[in-house]
């Protein structure tokens, strides 16, 4: 069986942002351009994901504040779900809210209890422009939740409140990585 050619085998690794780094708190520009450069940006983005062992990443993690991410991420079912969305929109986001604990490329070695919708509809292109619409429940709705959230300038400490919040600060402010 012939399968397709590997997402990110020839992409490089680029340096994650981390928590703090300003380009992760602003919104992400439009991709206008769908030539070269954001094919090479979508390979790299896939070796960083695979490099540092996630199941999404967006280009602002790697610095890069264009509207774009990649995925390769199981659903509650296990199922593999592989690609990348380029001015995603998230258009629903239904079901019922669950508390399930998140982590983030940007925040390394921690995580909280953040609350999602089990169901989600991303609208986007693929990297040579094509509409796609994108569906996903469970985990793979987590994450594409994510995901978007990262694009609009927004990680998932900033969903929590209260105790929790906290919690994440604290964690955060005795990472080996925070400046």
């Amino acid at each position: 069986m012939r399968q397709g050619p590997i997402p990110g085998a020839h992409g490089r690794v680029r340096p994650l942002s981390l928590l703090g780094d300003p380009v992760l708190h602003a919104p992400g520009a439009e991709v206008t351009d769908f030539g070269p450069e954001l094919a090479a940006l979508v390979e790299d983005l896939f070796a960083t994901m695979y490099a540092a062992h996630g199941v999404g990443l967006a280009a602002n993690q790697v610095g890069e504040a264009l509207r774009v991410f990649v995925y390769d991420c199981p659903d509650d079912e296990d199922e593999r779900h592989l690609g990348h969305l380029v001015n995603p929109r998230l258009v629903e986001a239904g079901g019922v809210v669950v508390r399930g604990p998140e982590g983030c490329l940007s925040l390394p070695g921690l995580e909280a209890g953040t609350e999602r919708h089990d169901e989600a509809v991303v609208t986007g292109f693929t990297v040579t422009g094509a509409p796609v619409t994108v569906r996903g429940t469970g985990f793979f709705a987590r994450c594409l939740q994510h995901e978007c959230d990262h694009l609009e300038g927004r990680v998932y400490a900033d969903r929590l409140t209260g105790r929790r919040h906290r919690k994440l600060m604290r964690q955060v402010a005795r990472a080996s990585w925070h400046r």
